[in-house]
């Protein structure tokens, strides 16, 4: 189709993902006019309405949602190919999209960023933060090269290597210091304050505690680490966070921490790739690097997959 560009899809999917002109044009980094410019040029190439206007959220037509996931598939297609270009040339150089879920994000991500562009001086890091799921999706998408989650996440299309392994640790108020260390199976009776829905950590915290799921409605929940920690300092509850947060999360808050008793509770951090992206031998160098700096964090080593 004469006039059809890699700009008209990439525009294009990114409306179709996000729903709004304005939102979209901000990830494209362009004005939103532009965008509906970009878009009129590509209906009027393909002959036919792609999007439905009106009101805050665009609806796409029949013929743009088959439209939609013909370009997604096209997209991740023309990225393979570059990343079969950059793999041919050896080092790791270039553009890595790297996503890290919240509860790893702000003690890890420092450090693997460091060691990264130490040991790579052409490699450009892109991180990005967002909860397991919406990371998944966007590998998927092929809107991320790789990313740091919690495992398993069980995608057969997805390479797991799990990295290291880290207790989880009891939070409670100062005053709590000298008292026994509860058992992971009596948290549910005391105040137990969680991030809310869509963390992965929550998940996990609900499981140590053996407490269901439909039964969380009276617990107390937190966007983040950093806001539980806050919270028990102030007295409202206990919470449980990952070892690598206790440095930084503790530093200026009311609180002690402890190790919960035998057998600890643990998760097991790993990076995740799409089996079929060329780069598989350098993203597992950027495994190793990741690895060694969870173990600066006093994680466990698992071994190599």
């Amino acid at each position: 189709m004469i006039g059809l560009s890699m700009k008209h899809l990439r525009y294009f999917d990114a409306l179709a993902r996000i729903g709004h002109f304005g939102r979209a044009a901000e990830s494209c980094s362009i004005s939103q006019p532009a965008l509906s410019v970009q878009i009129r040029e590509l209906e009027d190439l393909i002959g036919a309405p792609l999007v439905e206007r009106g009101g805050r959220q665009i609806r796409l037509t029949g013929l743009g949602e088959e439209f939609a996931g013909r370009t997604r598939a096209i997209l991740r297609a023309v990225d393979e190919l570059e990343d079969l270009g950059r793999a041919a040339h050896g080092p790791l150089a270039g553009r890595l999209r790297l996503g890290v879920i919240p509860t790893v994000a702000p003690y890890l991500l420092p450090d693997v960023i460091k060691a990264l562009t130490r040991l790579y001086p052409g490699l450009d890091p892109r991180p990005r933060e967002a909860i397991t799921q919406r990371l998944i999706e966007d590998l998927a998408e092929a809107r991320l090269d790789v990313a740091i989650v919690a495992l398993p996440v069980s995608e057969p299309a997805l390479e797991e290597i799990p990295l290291f392994e880290e207790e989880f640790v009891l939070v409670r108020p100062l005053d709590d210091a000298g008292k026994p260390v509860p058992a992971s199976e009596r948290l549910h009776e005391m105040r137990l304050l969680l991030l809310e829905e869509g963390h992965c950590f929550r998940d996990q915290a609900l499981s140590v505690c053996n407490i269901t799921a439909a039964s969380t409605r009276d617990l107390m929940e937190g966007s983040s680490l950093s806001t539980l920690v806050q919270m028990v300092g102030a007295g409202i509850g206990v919470t449980l966070i990952p070892q690598m947060a206790v440095d930084t999360e503790i530093r200026s808050s009311a609180v002690c921490v402890s190790r919960l008793a035998e057998p600890r509770p643990t998760r097991t951090i790993g990076m995740v790739w799409r089996k079929t992206n060329p780069l598989a031998a350098q993203f597992a160098q950027v495994a190793d690097i990741v690895r060694q700096a969870g173990l600066g964090k006093r994680g466990e080593a698992l071994p190599p997959a």
